[in-house]
């Protein structure tokens, strides 16, 4: 007995600021599209507390209450959306085939990629035990709950040295935590860093612990890897800064990437290497990573989809 396929005009892979979005648009251009959510449903943003800089929330919102906001707006317009993640794709052929939890088949004619990223953590228990209350991995997002306070950051890269330049406008205090004897950032990068008064370096150290009451992060313990002297250093803040990695891995073996696992889209557009298959927020955007910019490539994708199947459709 063979399996009974599923096709759909538009399948979205992935929940978050930038699915969402596409959704939106793709079922008020009447593409009726299916989405799958993937196992965190609502992506990044509801392991965050406070999103004061998204338009449209004056008095800011809660990231799980935001994306909330997003799934009913999606399903109002009518977006079928189903708890779920894809475990493999196959775009050999002009209708995209992605398996779904390892079990279901779903024939697609366009398909949105906004499976995101996932921001890389020290693995420390009382790292994740502070997530989201004074640890976190996104300085833009969450400086300015620590403005004229002391905050750590750990990483040594372009990234890290950007986000320490941006926590120094708002803090008392930044202490950098950078695990070797120099930086891994550009050198234009590093003369930034070294030229902002108020940040502290501290080379060849690694954290240890997050220190809190229970409620909050009160501080950091850090050792010297080269002499294995501990000390602690009070703050407020922890901010870790060792890179992100795109939730891409499934699509390895047929869509282009960096070296990294970012999805590659053609010039101002969302579009992929592979005709009727588009990507957007985090998944492809390895340098603003913010709600907004992903929403708005979220609205992009679902255009260029619609475009796509009206060309098809009228060729």
């Amino acid at each position: 007995m063979t399996e009974e396929l599923e096709h759909v005009h538009c399948l979205i892979i992935g929940s978050g600021p930038a699915g969402y979005t596409a959704a939106i648009y793709a079922a008020r251009a009447d593409l009726k599209p299916l989405m799958i959510t993937g196992m965190q449903m609502g992506g990044q943003l509801t392991e965050t507390t406070d999103v004061e800089n998204y338009p449209g929330y004056p008095a800011g919102v809660m990231g799980p209450e935001m994306m909330e906001d997003f799934r009913k707006q999606a399903e109002r317009f009518g977006t079928e959306i189903r708890f779920g993640y894809v475990s493999a794709v196959d775009f050999s052929g002009p209708v995209h085939k992605v398996i779904v939890d390892d079990t279901k088949t779903i024939l697609a004619d366009t398909v949105i990629i906004s499976t995101g990223a996932s921001a890389k953590w020290l693995g420390l228990p009382s790292e994740e035990k502070y997530n989201g209350f004074g640890v976190s991995a996104c300085a833009v997002c969450d400086g300015f709950f620590f403005k004229n306070q002391d905050v750590v950051i750990v990483g040594a890269g372009d990234t890290a040295a950007e986000e320490a330049t941006y926590l120094a406008k708002l803090c008392k205090k930044v202490t950098m935590l950078v695990r070797r004897d120099e930086f891994r950032a550009s050198k234009a990068m590093v003369h930034r860093v070294l030229s902002t008064p108020n940040i502290e370096i501290l080379y060849n150290t690694d954290t240890k612990e997050i220190l809190g009451d229970g409620k909050s992060v009160t501080g950091v313990k850090v050792v010297n890897n080269v002499t294995n002297e501990e000390h602690d250093i009070p703050a407020t803040g922890f901010f870790v800064a060792i890179g992100h990695k795109p939730n891409t891995d499934i699509f390895k073996d047929w869509l282009a990437m960096d070296e990294v696992g970012y999805l590659i889209t053609k010039p101002d557009s969302t579009s992929t290497d592979i005709e009727g298959v588009f990507v957007c927020g985090d998944a492809q955007d390895k340098i603003y990573r913010q709600a907004v910019t992903a929403a708005g490539t979220g609205c992009m994708a679902a255009l260029e989809a619609e475009r796509y199947l009206a060309a098809k459709e009228y060729a």
